[in-house]
């Protein structure tokens, strides 16, 4: 395995800032009912401010918080409805020390959680929606560019690739070339292969093998594994609950290979392993 260093940046989040030249811990907020791992377990302002609360205190620097599912075949939700899911939740947590980003595709969805304090635009869809490249640009935050084809209800169909690895750097690059045209400054890019999007088990695994190599982009990237689908298959079919070990040895190969976010549900694990990994770097 490639071991690359991590970007010597600092994140600038409103009044916030992360340096990524260490890992940080995004910790999964799901407002939802139907999400695959833990739907329906924080559907609701208290038990959602409880759950981020304690993922604060498990080591998550960022909470990012989803209003809609987009699982495959997951039902779409009205914007009315992803909002009077989201803002509160960000509204209650705003008040904390803690980095707020937004899992959702919609502007105005992240207009109104930064006007209720959030920071980074976490977008599946890389901004591909009506007006969400104006949108972030304007907001001029942080925007997180996911590699998806197609929508969670078609992605299942759309593996198709010649090099997993390339064709997602290549599309990847395309949609961040939009909002760099789009007005988006570069400072506020980062990017996400999108691990279980429109890739199969064989796909996801090569792409993790070689997920160094995004890093000639030149942009912050945030590996997004956890608990899916090809890390139960590689545990010879381990439901969600019982992939919490392999995603945070996935996230671990990420982090070797320059990834210095990880997006987790198992914030605890994930950060008593980045200290034993930070304690061996600095040995």
């Amino acid at each position: 395995m490639h071991l690359v260093s991590l970007p010597n940046k600092i994140l600038q989040c409103s009044n916030r800032q992360l340096d990524l030249s260490t890992p940080h811990v995004m910790g999964i907020l799901n407002v939802t009912p139907d999400s695959f791992s833990d739907g329906g377990q924080h559907n609701g302002k208290e038990q959602a401010v409880k759950h981020a609360l304690q993922m604060i205190a498990d080591g998550a620097t960022v909470i990012d918080i989803g209003g809609e599912s987009t699982r495959p075949g997951a039902t779409p939700v009205s914007i009315a409805e992803e909002i009077r899911r989201v803002v509160p939740v960000v509204e209650a947590l705003s008040k904390y020390d803690v980095v707020l980003s937004i899992d959702t595709s919609e502007p105005e969805v992240i207009r109104a959680a930064v006007n209720a304090g959030a920071h980074i635009w976490n977008d599946v869809r890389a901004l591909t929606r009506p007006q969400a490249l104006v949108t972030a640009a304007e907001l001029n935050i942080p925007i997180i560019i996911m590699h998806m084809r197609g929508e969670p209800t078609t992605m299942n169909n759309l593996d198709q690739y010649k090099n997993v690895t390339s064709d997602v750097m290549h599309e990847l690059q395309q949609r961040v070339d939009a909002a760099l045209q789009a007005g988006v400054q570069a400072k506020h890019i980062m990017i996400d292969p999108g691990f279980g999007f429109a890739k199969n088990a064989q796909q996801n695994l090569k792409l993790l093998q070689e997920l160094y190599q995004l890093k000639a982009m030149g942009y912050p990237i945030l590996s997004a594994l956890s608990r899916k689908r090809f890390i139960g298959e590689a545990l010879g079919g381990a439901d969600a609950q019982h992939r919490a070990v392999g995603s945070v040895a996935a996230h671990l190969m990420s982090i070797q290979q320059g990834a210095c976010m990880v997006r987790v549900h198992d914030v605890k694990a994930m950060s008593d392993a980045i200290k034993v990994w930070n304690a061996m770097r600095n040995a």
